[in-house]
């Protein structure tokens, strides 16, 4: 690896114009090297701000970076993943890691074979309000149940109304593992799903079974007309209520402590992770066993 960090970006749509290419450009140890996407027009208009090189292929990507970026579906993410940790990159992965958990599978076998860091884009666990209010639970201890809700007109209106697979595949996949990544985080490991229910407008209720006894209840929607968006959750127990409160931290702050930690893997070759790719393999089961109950 260079004393900087070169990225290439796979993925030209509105997430990495909104935090990847801004996020690569203003940490000062990366540089976001190359673009690829399957569209070159969208390709070189995303690159150009950056003066990246847009690739021609994946694989002439790969030969000019030291790390790879996913902005694209999960099918296509597994796909790509793979090659890319074969070749030696290391990885920024969006959730989920796949289309199902076979492909999950390939892709962490792929980075443990290579032994390169690899990081699942969980935006909010790398929000320090985030952290701090994890750290608190799991200092007090004895939490009993738990409650999310993820309400938000995402899929109505806006730049990801347009996402083919979005509207496809729903709140589940698209918000459904940062929802579950928190409950599972906060509670202890999500052992079975007890419940799962999807209704009209998409509208999932969930219930969970955690290590150590706790039960959540998880609620998701990117078609519900609400604004601002409803996203809180809480931990209960002999303890009172514990809410996650404070200030939102915005996607491209998170962005550069993922950056961060990415980094740090990097340099002392420590490539566990709390938000590592196995994490992205556990989400995806979880994932397939709430579509199995529902």
């Amino acid at each position: 690896m260079e004393e900087v960090l070169r990225v290439g970006v796979v993925g030209a749509g509105p997430w990495a114009h909104r935090v990847h290419g801004p996020g690569l450009y203003a940490h000062p140890a990366t540089r976001l090297a190359a673009v690829w996407a399957r569209r070159p027009d969208a390709a070189k208009t995303f690159a150009e701000p950056y003066r990246a090189t847009v690739a021609d292929g994946f694989d002439e990507l790969l030969e000019s970076v030291d790390a790879v970026a996913f902005a694209v579906p999960p099918a296509v993410q597994a796909e790509f993943a793979p090659q890319a940790a074969r070749a030696g990159k290391h990885l920024v992965l969006e959730k989920p890691l796949a289309a199902d958990p076979a492909g999950a599978r390939e892709i962490v076998q792929a980075v443990d074979d290579a032994g390169v860091a690899a990081l699942l884009m969980l935006t909010r666990r790398y929000a320090p309000e985030v952290q701090d209010w994890l750290a608190g639970l799991r200092e007090v201890g004895g939490w009993q149940g738990g409650t999310g809700r993820w309400l938000a007109g995402g899929l109505l209106a806006g730049d990801y109304a347009a996402s083919e697979w979005r509207q496809q595949e729903g709140a589940l996949i698209d918000a459904g593992p940062h929802a579950i990544d928190l409950l599972d985080a906060a509670l202890g490991q999500i052992e079975v799903v007890h419940y799962a229910h999807r209704g009209d407008d998409d509208l999932w209720q969930i219930v969970f079974g955690h290590a150590g006894g706790a039960t959540s209840t998880l609620t998701l929607s990117l078609r519900m007309p609400v604004q601002p968006s409803v996203v809180d959750f809480a931990a209960y127990g002999q303890h009172g209520h514990a809410p996650l409160v404070g200030r939102r931290t915005a996607a491209r702050e998170c962005y550069a402590r993922m950056l961060d930690d990415l980094l740090a893997m990097i340099r002392d070759g420590h490539l566990e992770h709390p938000c590592d790719v196995r994490r992205g393999l556990h989400l995806q089961q979880l994932l397939a066993d709430v579509r199995q109950a529902a």
